[in-house]
């Protein structure tokens, strides 16, 4: 089908009120509009840039578990959480108790991606799993009495106080399991000659439009973003999320979705997703380098003062490369070694300027990499 042929889907009306009944999306798209195979092009030659760099950077997978704390945190914000990537490395019952929601759906989102790549090594990207992981994002939260982990089973609606003057209202739930399964089968069907990032940008608005779960859908569905590129191998590292180009144009984000469900132009919200790719390899290659160069330098010269504890001060440092914040009691913990040289060596490398302490107390001191966590929050 030729973009300019697609038709987002029609009002279908209910008793008091109108959804959105959107048409399936399991065949082939096609389209002659030269700005978008240049967008494509280079989307997909930055997500290539970004690809290589991640397999060649050394410990790599250090630094992964930081793009997912930045990824949870922002597309958590999306939907109204402020938790900050700060309070999010720290534990629960050391925030204030009105912080605490966010932090837990924050970690809920944590949880959640990390257990869903995982899941990925035994199960195909599938409704099972999307289901699974949204148990696991919607557990012991906000909307955790919403059928966690379960399609809906009555209408939901987006914006509004009701129905009847909600910004949106998905199709009815008796159509969600076909629609699902629709959307199920574009994702596996090889048939259908669509590039993978075409692909998975209409799959995240169709994701979205369906508004398959009575909680959960945002997030969800731009988690099942990097899960497609992943599981198609188009990322061979988990290094690309696209929360924080969304949060920062979010507006545009809603904007450009809707505007396919009330123009029919699918080409605009393709336009914009492959600028948010671009831009977001582009940004994640930025910092992946400044994490290098980071590290050689604190590694290297700046903890040259030292002497024979280098080693020691290496094995440190490499936790706050996986969590810029670190409890020192964690830290000994770790260290397995004597308690005293540890919170001597902690001491020792905030006189060099590396580490902060946080809390200002004698005891259950916590530090920070600062400058390390700085990177992550531009």
């Amino acid at each position: 089908m030729d973009l300019k042929s697609f038709r987002a889907g029609f009002w279908q009306p209910q008793v008091g009120y109108k959804s959105f009944q959107p048409s399936p999306v399991n065949q082939t798209f096609t389209w002659d509009d030269p700005e978008l195979n240049v967008l494509l092009e280079e989307a997909t030659l930055k997500l290539g840039e970004l690809n290589t760099y991640s397999e060649l950077a050394p410990s790599i997978d250090l630094f992964i578990q930081m793009h997912v704390v930045k990824e949870a945190t922002q597309s958590s914000r999306i939907e109204g959480t402020k938790t900050a990537m700060d309070e999010a490395l720290m534990r629960k019952e050391d925030l204030q108790p009105e912080r605490r929601d966010d932090w837990e759906e924050v970690h809920n989102y944590i949880d959640a991606l990390n257990g869903a790549i995982t899941e990925l090594d035994r199960l195909p990207l599938s409704l099972r799993l999307l289901r699974n992981t949204h148990q696991q994002l919607m557990q012991g939260v906000r909307g955790q009495h919403k059928t966690p982990g379960a399609f809906r089973t009555s209408q939901n609606w987006v914006g509004g106080a009701t129905l009847r003057d909600a910004a949106f209202v998905p199709p009815h739930h008796l159509d969600v399991p076909a629609l699902m399964g629709d959307l199920e089968a574009f994702l596996h069907n090889k048939e259908a000659r669509v590039p993978h990032l075409i692909k998975i940008a209409i799959a995240h608005y169709q994701f979205e439009t369906i508004h398959p779960f009575l909680d959960g859908n945002g997030r969800l569905g731009r988690l099942l973003i990097t899960l497609y590129l992943v599981s198609n191998g188009i990322l061979r590292k988990p290094v690309l999320y696209l929360s924080d180009f969304l949060e920062k144009h979010k507006s545009s984000y809603y904007d450009n979705l809707t505007h396919v469900r009330t123009h029919n132009d699918l080409n605009r919200w393709l336009r914009f997703f492959l600028v948010a790719v671009a831009a977001t390899c582009e940004q994640a290659l930025s910092t992946l380098k400044r994490v290098v160069a980071l590290r050689q330098e604190v590694d290297g010269e700046r903890i040259h003062p030292l002497g024979r504890r280098i080693p020691q001060a290496q094995q440190v440092l490499r936790l706050f490369y996986q969590s810029p914040v670190q409890y020192a009691r964690d830290v000994v913990q770790a260290m397995d070694g004597a308690p005293t040289t540890t919170q001597k060596l902690l001491t020792d490398l905030e006189g060099l300027g590396i580490l902060r302490e946080a809390t200002g107390f004698k005891r259950n001191r916590i530090f920070v990499f600062t400058e390390y966590l700085a990177l992550f929050e531009k």
